[in-house]
């Protein structure tokens, strides 16, 4: 049974929800090495995930993964969808921008959801198996919450009446687009044991 994998993203926020959910099962999730840099031009959110895990795989000889996610806007029409992470230059400012773009969009029409695009390599950059993952919100009128990442405090989920910044990392792995796609993921790991070797 191989116990690695890498994480093809600098995101530490990612890492460490990764890290957690690979746990369960006794694999360590290791980053990937410092001079790991992609452009993400892919016209796709499984393109620009398996751009990242091939690209770890090569600079690291072994098995990766790699995501690719991001928050799609009905009321900009996708925005800011593959370009979430290049949307502004941090948090702050991304989540600004984005409540700026929205001032004039009512309540009932701030639908949005994260989608997250889930690819597994071998060490030769060959893929394995992709899987995707959605998380259905809206978009609230002000930040809510101290934890999480990028879109997730204005990132509100209706059915626990919490952002996605409020809720603790163990519920969030529960429901996330993450989540749902790495456990997609585990469920085809698991089956397959015998076709991955490090």
């Amino acid at each position: 049974m191989y116990d690695k994998i890498v994480f093809a993203s600098k995101n530490k926020g990612k890492i460490r929800e990764v890290k957690q959910l690979f746990s369960s099962i006794g694999i360590d999730v290791l980053p990937p090495p410092e001079d790991f840099e992609v452009v993400e031009d892919g016209n796709t959110f499984l393109q620009n995930a398996f751009k990242k895990a091939k690209e770890a795989a090569m600079l690291t000889k072994s098995i990766a993964l790699a995501d690719d996610s991001g928050l799609i806007v009905d009321a900009l029409n996708g925005e800011p969808g593959i370009h979430s992470s290049r949307y502004a230059k941090d948090d702050k400012t991304r989540i600004n921008k984005l409540l700026q773009e929205l001032k004039d969009v009512p309540k009932e029409k701030r639908q949005a959801r994260f989608v997250c695009a889930m690819v597994l390599v071998d060490k030769e950059g060959t893929l394995l198996h992709s899987t995707e993952g959605i998380c259905e919100g809206e978009i609230i009128f002000e930040s809510r919450g101290n934890d999480g990442f990028g879109f997730d405090p204005v990132f509100y989920l209706p059915a626990l009446n919490f952002t996605m910044a409020e809720i603790p990392l163990e519920i969030k792995n529960n429901i996330s687009h993450r989540a749902k796609a790495f456990k997609q993921m585990l469920n085809w790991i698991s089956a397959n044991k015998n076709l991955i070797c490090l």
